[in-house]
């Protein structure tokens, strides 16, 4: 899980429009500056909608934390802000967009990607990798034992710290299995049934998360990379990190596959 922080709006001015979804139960406020909205329109424009070529654009897009709004003291609101991004951002924008063919379906298709139910409430977003795949409908299939016969499975009380507290306040505790591919074993076997397009969760061994960061496979001739968005300091934007490197020293990997990859 990346957790979202209670946070302010984002500094600059925010241009506000009011869209009704035919199944929503209310009309809900989305901020998009005129940068964003001309973002998403560009990438739209692409004949490619595939994860590579739409997580392509977001290259170079500045790394920014806690761009969401909302917690347990304060109302969530629906932030669109591709102008900057923090790695679970950067993968609700990229599947999202890849799902849609104009802005509205992309607000609607973003709201489902983001929260449960569709429904713009704290509690409902999706906080956790893990919830990509545990809640239905879901947002891509968890294939990692189907990458590897060397994965492991591992029992989980997500949000529940140590001490018995929770990371994000009145969440609760969520029993669940979690499924990683030690880096160790992430070899040339492996490599090869990963897809370009396929969802990289760094597995974590801290009590109560699933993944301390999150990204996208990429192929590029014999080469592969994890796109992600990279809170380093050398980075602090979307970069193509070599993947074996990057994983050589974290506990091991999460495969998410969508249905169009």
């Amino acid at each position: 899980m990346i957790i979202s922080k209670k946070i302010t709006l984002l500094s600059f001015a925010l241009y506000s429009f009011c869209i009704s979804l035919p199944d929503a139960k209310a009309a809900y406020h989305y901020y998009l500056d005129d940068k964003s909205q001309q973002e998403i329109n560009t990438v739209l424009q692409n004949k490619s909608h595939s994860i590579e070529e739409i997580s392509k654009q977001f290259l170079n897009t500045p790394y920014q934390s806690d761009t969401l709004i909302g917690s347990s003291t304060q109302p969530e609101k629906m932030v669109v802000n591709l102008n900057a991004v923090d790695c679970f951002t950067f993968i609700d924008y990229v599947l999202a967009l890849s799902l849609s063919n104009n802005v509205d379906a992309f607000i609607e298709n973003l709201i489902r990607v983001r929260y449960i139910d569709g429904t713009i409430n704290f509690y409902n977003r999706k906080h956790f990798f893990s919830d990509w795949y545990y809640i239905a409908p879901k947002n891509a299939e968890e294939i990692t034992k189907k990458i590897s016969p060397n994965s492991i499975t591992v029992f989980k009380r997500l949000n529940e710290k140590p001490d018995g507290t929770e990371y994000l306040a009145g969440i609760g505790a969520i029993p669940r299995n979690i499924n990683y591919i030690p880096s160790s074993y992430v070899n040339e076997a492996v490599i090869s049934k990963l897809k370009t397009g396929d969802f990289i969760g760094i597995y974590t061994n801290q009590v109560g998360l699933d993944a301390s960061h999150v990204g996208i496979l990429i192929k590029k001739g014999n080469q592969v990379y994890f796109r992600n968005a990279s809170s380093l300091k050398k980075n602090r934007k979307v970069v193509d990190s070599p993947f074996l490197e990057y994983i050589k020293n974290k506990p091991g990997i999460m495969v998410l596959r969508t249905q169009q990859n």
